[in-house]
């Protein structure tokens, strides 16, 4: 009967330190992820484009699917370039309702929404959604594949 009781503990004692670091390490992957998402939205707001492709994984295997799907890094930048031409086009950008969720401990998905604010002359604004995926790659957390879509805008915009 002890030897059931200490293996019982024993058990529980595991399965207790299991679910605790588990749960430290989709935080630390969460914080990881969100600290990206917030350089893009800094290096986006001050126009630089380069750096907030930075955000994506430098890879011909990237995944981008918006008004089009398109594969690899370099289509990506050329189609955020042809659309975000101008200062006034690229607005201001702002990410909300973030959620996190890491697969395990080299993918994690993120789920949320965009604004981005912008005069008229610039496209007026814009808002939608996007589903993520990131991958824990040598240089950090990178945006392996990107769906995004932008909400219809209302009439009178």
């Amino acid at each position: 009967m002890r030897l059931f009781r200490a293996v019982i503990s024993f058990v529980a004692f595991t399965a207790l330190i299991t679910s605790a670091f588990l749960q430290a390490q989709g935080t630390t992957t969460a914080q990881a992820i969100r600290a990206v998402l917030d350089k893009q939205v800094v290096d986006w707001n001050r126009g630089d484009m380069d750096a907030f492709a930075t955000g994506y994984k430098n890879s011909p295997d990237i995944l981008f699917i918006g008004s089009r799907m398109s594969r690899g890094y370099a289509q990506m930048l050329e189609g955020y370039r042809k659309a975000y031409s101008t200062k006034e086009k690229m607005g201001v950008l702002s990410f909300t309702g973030l959620e996190v969720q890491p697969l395990d401990e080299r993918f994690a998905t993120v789920t949320g929404n965009f604004h981005l604010e912008r005069i008229a002359a610039g496209g007026g604004n814009a808002d939608g959604y996007f589903l993520l995926v990131f991958e824990k790659t040598p240089d950090g957390w990178k945006i392996v594949r990107d769906d995004t879509t932008n909400q219809p805008k209302k009439s009178g915009q």
